[in-house]
């Protein structure tokens, strides 16, 4: 092992992604220190971690968005980098900042590339002169109505109003009428102010219809810069992904050839390195626009890694440490076809409102082609602070046909009673005609769901949440290498002892 790597490092995340990231820790041989807010005291990533901290009250501004707190717990225990994972602290320039200034290696990108890239309007103009087609609409960001106004005429209705400083749907408005433009931007306004403190927005040309596709890329230290192929992540709800694929149905080898290129080019031009992902926006007319860059591991990373046989945190951990990349990613190829869903708790039937309780019961599936990254088991308590996210379940198949096919049947025997989840919802999306002919659009779950039918919870899964709650207290389960046994059958038959005769 290079004596470049870290001594330990922190992980300053939570869930499912603090658990893959000590997984990677684990394959390096590389301790790890998890921290924890009161509310996860019993969780999997602060059990599966070398060490753990707590580090706060629930509240996220109080714990996980902590930055002195966290700064001060890896100098306390000799942590000499941090991982953000995403979420929470991943894309704030004030991170890796503080730990330039503790001695510490931050896990991502510069705080400058992530700054800059931070600003949907800085990017845009960036991307413009490194050659990466942008969306038609505002050169930059303005307070006057008039250059909204102008720039929607330019443009063309409809158009869309974007917040500068973030995204997931926040401060976003469709305008499809001039009259409609001053309110959606005062409104949007607000909400942006609200949502990231910044209440700059701008407006583009909003394309109907459109394909969300989005490429991994990867930068190191040494001049290496290159794309490891697509993500499609058209299904959404309210601009949050649920399912992604690799690869596109829409994509020939020639657009991937030129999207991959421009998605390099992106990169080189903020001087990104690290892990990262570019996002575009593709037309029905195969004309493609770049939407924005996450600074960060996505999310949806595990189904690159599946159809390239790459592990991406490792090589994070490897660039951050001053490493090159590993050498059998720059003949990296696309194998087979694999699906991600994301496993929510959330309640599908009701707007997709949040679920909280007691997981009482958790069984994953198990198969050939069959990854679960998760970060809950039985017995875990999901509470309304923090993300819905419990789970993502990643398959892989030759063929989509068999990928659909198979990731259908691993929901099918995916069993987390007590709490609602987005899991039957799911499995409604990938039998859906239109799903499995590839017409995957962003719009498609306003368009193809709304008719669906109400999900009702079988009768064997309500009398197996009541015999879990009899039987269960607490009980472990399986998540990402954490193995618990299912109750014995001394467990389950009630109070008993042990009695010995003696022969006279």
């Amino acid at each position: 092992m290079s004596d470049k790597l870290f001594k330990k490092i922190l992980v300053a995340n939570r869930g499912e992604i603090a658990v893959r990231i000590i997984n990677a820790c684990r394959l390096l041989r590389i301790p790890s220190l998890a921290i924890y807010s009161t509310a996860d005291t019993d969780s999997v990533h602060a059990r599966m971690a070398d060490e753990a901290v707590e580090i706060g009250p629930p509240p996220p501004l109080e714990s996980y968005l902590a930055l002195d707190k966290i700064i001060a717990a890896a100098k306390s225990y000799n942590c000499d980098a941090i991982h953000p994972g995403y979420g929470f602290l991943a894309e704030n320039p004030l991170f890796p900042e503080k730990c330039e200034e503790a001695g510490i290696r931050f896990i991502g990108p510069s705080a400058e590339a992530m700054r800059l890239m931070g600003n949907k309007v800085e990017a845009r103009i960036k991307m413009t002169g490194a050659g990466v087609p942008v969306i038609p609409g505002m050169k930059d960001a303005g307070a006057d109505l008039r250059m909204f106004e102008e720039a929607a005429q330019e443009a063309g209705y409809p158009v869309l109003i974007k917040a500068a400083a973030g995204g997931g749907g926040k401060g976003m408005r469709v305008v499809n009428q001039p009259e409609q433009l001053q309110e959606s931007v005062e409104a949007a306004r607000r909400e942006a102010k609200n949502a990231f403190g910044d209440d700059t927005v701008y407006l583009e040309k909003y394309i109907e219809n459109p394909r969300h596709i989005e490429f991994q890329v990867l930068a190191d230290h040494h001049g290496n810069t290159i794309h490891l192929f697509e993500r499609e992540c058209s299904i959404q709800r309210r601009h949050q992904k649920i399912i992604e694929e690799t690869p596109s149905v829409a994509m020939t080898p020639a657009l991937r050839a030129q999207m991959g290129q421009a998605a390099v080019r992106a990169a080189d031009a903020s001087g990104y390195r690290n892990a990262g992902t570019v996002e575009f926006l593709v037309d029905k007319n195969g004309g493609f626009y770049f939407l924005e860059m996450n600074t960060r591991i996505q999310v949806e990373h595990p189904v690159t890694e599946m159809t390239t046989g790459s592990d991406l945190v490792v090589e994070q951990i490897r660039i951050a440490a001053g490493e090159k990349m590993s050498e059998y990613l720059f003949d990296a190829s696309q194998r087979g076809h694999a699906i991600e869903c994301r496993i929510y708790a959330e309640d599908a039937e009701n707007n997709f409102f949040p679920s909280s309780g007691d997981i009482l019961y958790y069984e994953e599936p198990v198969g050939p082609g069959i990854r679960i990254d998760s970060g809950v088991t039985g017995g875990t308590t999901v509470g309304v602070e923090y993300d819905p996210i419990l789970a993502k379940l990643i398959v892989h198949a030759p063929t989509r046909d068999l990928a659909i096919a198979k990731m259908i049947n691993a929901l099918r025997d995916y069993r987390i009673l007590g709490i609602k989840t987005s899991r039957k919802f799911m499995m409604d999306v990938l039998a859906h005609p239109e799903f499995r002919a590839g017409r995957t659009y962003t719009d498609f779950i306003e368009k193809n769901m709304g008719d669906r039918e109400v999900d009702v919870v079988p009768a064997v899964e309500v009398a197996a949440a009541a015999s879990a709650l009899a039987m269960m207290r607490k009980a472990p389960a399986t998540a990402m290498g954490i193995k618990t046994a299912k109750p014995s059958p001394w467990q389950t038959i009630g109070p008993w002892e042990i009695g010995m005769r003696i022969a006279k």
